[in-house]
């Protein structure tokens, strides 16, 4: 057993949580006044998310772009909202987690389908490279989710969620997809492995966490 329990570290969201507070928590606020709930930000998060990966499939990588970035707001107000409302859920978490998930995806699914339509080489580099970068996102949350389930802290890494949103989005805006998916398949797999090896050292402590 650990001598202490490892300090929390800092990261780029708990950052931008705090330098926006100031413009996030009159939004949230407002739209607590509309009527809207923390969920309902949610799902039109992901469903604007979605809508953007349908304009991606169809070569709008700029449109797509655009509410992919707005629709990143949504992931901000859910939780700003709900800590006003002092009615943080561990299902309001649950549902932020599964959202994110599904938005991210539903992205490459959209890069995917356009690249599948483009002739060879690039074709097959491009959804090689999809496949890499999906596979990097997807490491990244598990290693962390099941880390944490066996007790580990697993709070680091150098392309997490938002890292992920702030090179994603802004490519997508400048028609820079291929950009942000060499960034990415390179990046979050490089963070999965960081994970792993965080993880791995705390576990020379913790010899009976099985897998």
């Amino acid at each position: 057993m650990q001598a202490e329990k490892t300090a929390r570290r800092v990261t780029l969201t708990d950052w931008m949580r705090l330098r926006l507070k100031g413009i996030v928590e009159p939004m949230a606020a407002f739209c607590l006044r509309l009527g809207l709930r923390p969920n309902t930000m949610t799902l039109l998060g992901l469903l604007g998310t979605v809508v953007g990966a349908v304009f991606l499939a169809l070569g709008q990588m700029t449109v797509g772009g655009l509410l992919i970035l707005v629709s990143g707001w949504f992931d901000g107000l859910d939780g700003a909202m709900a800590r006003q409302l002092n009615q943080p859920t561990r299902f309001g978490a649950f549902m932020d987690s599964v959202t994110d998930r599904w938005s991210e995806l539903s992205i490459f699914l959209g890069l995917l389908l356009y690249y599948l339509r483009q002739p060879p080489p690039a074709s097959t580099l491009y959804c090689l490279l999809i496949f890499v970068a999906t596979m990097g996102t997807v490491m990244v949350s598990y290693t962390k989710s099941r880390a944490e389930t066996l007790g580990f802290d697993c709070n680091v890494g150098l392309l997490t969620r938002m890292e992920r949103y702030l090179v994603m989005a802004p490519a997508l805006v400048l028609n820079l997809p291929w950009l942000a998916l060499w960034i990415i398949a390179i990046l979050a797999n490089f963070t999965a492995l960081q994970r792993a090896w965080h993880v791995g050292r705390q576990a020379q402590d913790k010899p009976h966490a099985q897998d």
